[in-house]
């Protein structure tokens, strides 16, 4: 299984860092099947979340966010019941800081 980022010496070259949060977020599949997932970290462009049902990379999913609502991710790895997605879109700082405040409450 390959992961979509490189990892050299601890040095982890995803190219953003993340911040770690726990926020329960519902999901719809493609094909309309909701889905739970536990957020566990975030960035502007990406997340790595855990998830009950397995997903493969390359699924689609909309995920439900605090403050930017529904946005859309790519499935880019899954292993043992964790998923890196992309984000379609990147989050704009000024509507990400706001929206990471909301995930740490």
């Amino acid at each position: 299984m390959s992961v979509s980022h490189a990892v050299w010496n601890g040095f982890d070259a995803r190219g953003e860092l993340r911040d770690s949060v726990y926020h329960r977020a519902g999901a719809t599949l493609d094909n309309g099947a909701a889905l739970p997932l536990l957020i566990v970290n975030i960035s502007p462009s990406g997340l790595m979340a855990r998830s009950t049902e397995p997903l493969a990379p390359g699924a689609t999913l909309a995920i439900a966010l605090p403050v930017v609502g529904r946005v859309r991710a790519e499935v880019r790895w899954a292993l043992g019941g964790r998923v890196g997605c992309q984000l379609e879109r990147s989050i704009p700082s000024s509507r990400y800081y706001e929206m990471l405040a909301a995930l740490t409450r």
